[in-house]
């Protein structure tokens, strides 16, 4: 028996071939690197490849958490490929970035849960390309406050963590992460001098009410988190936690407004927004005033939030 609802027509979008986008795909495989576009099955990621980017996903394509909303292998872990940040940075010169993304899986078997690797290869990085932007996406780290400064230390500009839904809904979304750890990592990066731009994402449809979203947007600002990401969870299968409301585009545009009153930096809020996409048009949103709207942004995109 099918538990998701059929989709709704603003969240059906053309899915592109890999013909249109081999040089992406191409380096990503000549590096033997992984994408969390690809291990995640976002719905954007031939979009993001036509545009020539993509978001690294380090430290292998499994993960030792099983949130039920992810699709990301759960397959047991492998030990860290030493040559990986190296690999990354190669990858990145080649396809001429001026800003990067990457982002993890959960690796609670290391000690430090991955952080020095993810160190390493913004260092590499930027051995490679001096000016690039670097935003990371990271795990909760299990709440180790020396990891996170591992991590800072390499100086990326956005250091990224979504807290993915309200409070109630982590023992069934969220096994094995801490709302409040969550909140508690962001706020030590924000505190931090100097600090980075920091940012977190929501999913909309997993059950949540408007007060608690209201509530959660709330301790993200009082957290000091500046930029902000709210899309429509998608099921990646029948076995994942199930979708309860397909959230309709012009509610998604009054949370973002919701929220950029509240004072965030800047804003993207729309069904097919993730945490990674158009990453650096949101960044530069917030430090300047030199990037177009991000409505704009989304309708050359296929992505609008008030169509």
């Amino acid at each position: 028996m099918n538990r998701h609802p059929p989709k709704p027509p603003w969240l059906r979008t053309r899915i592109s071939g890999s013909a249109d986008c081999p040089a992406v795909m191409t380096t990503v495989r000549q590096h033997a690197l992984h994408t969390v576009c690809a291990e995640a099955r976002c719905p954007n990621q031939m979009t993001c490849f036509r545009r020539g980017t993509a978001t690294f996903l380090l430290l292998g394509p499994s993960c030792t958490r099983r949130c039920r909303f992810c699709a990301v292998d759960k397959s047991p872990v492998r030990p860290p490929d030493p040559d990986e940040p190296q690999r990354t940075a190669r990858a990145i010169r080649k396809m001429g970035l001026d800003f990067c993304v990457l982002t993890m899986v959960a690796r609670d078997d290391l000690p430090d849960g991955g952080a020095g690797h993810v160190a390493r290869t913004i260092a590499a990085i930027r051995r490679k390309n001096p000016d690039i932007g670097v935003e990371v996406l990271i795990s909760d780290l299990r709440g180790d406050a020396r990891a996170l400064e591992t991590v800072l230390a390499a100086g990326p500009r956005v250091l990224n963590h979504n807290l993915e839904t309200v409070p109630r809904l982590y023992p069934a979304v969220r096994p094995g992460a801490d709302y409040h750890r969550s909140l508690e990592l962001l706020a030590r990066a924000a505190a931090r001098r100097p600090a980075p731009v920091t940012k977190s994402g929501l999913m909309f449809g997993l059950g949540e009410r408007r007060t608690e979203l209201l509530d959660t947007l709330e301790d993200l600002r009082r957290a000091g988190c500046r930029l902000l990401t709210l899309g429509q969870y998608l099921p990646p299968s029948e076995a994942h936690h199930p979708v309860r409301r397909y959230v309709p585009p012009e509610e998604f545009e009054r949370y973002g407004r919701i929220a950029l009153d509240m004072g965030f930096s800047a804003v993207a809020s729309a069904p097919l927004v993730r945490s990674s996409f158009r990453a650096g048009e949101l960044y530069r949103r917030a430090v300047g005033p030199s990037c177009p709207p991000l409505g704009e942004i989304f309708a050359k995109d296929g992505l609008s939030d008030n169509d």
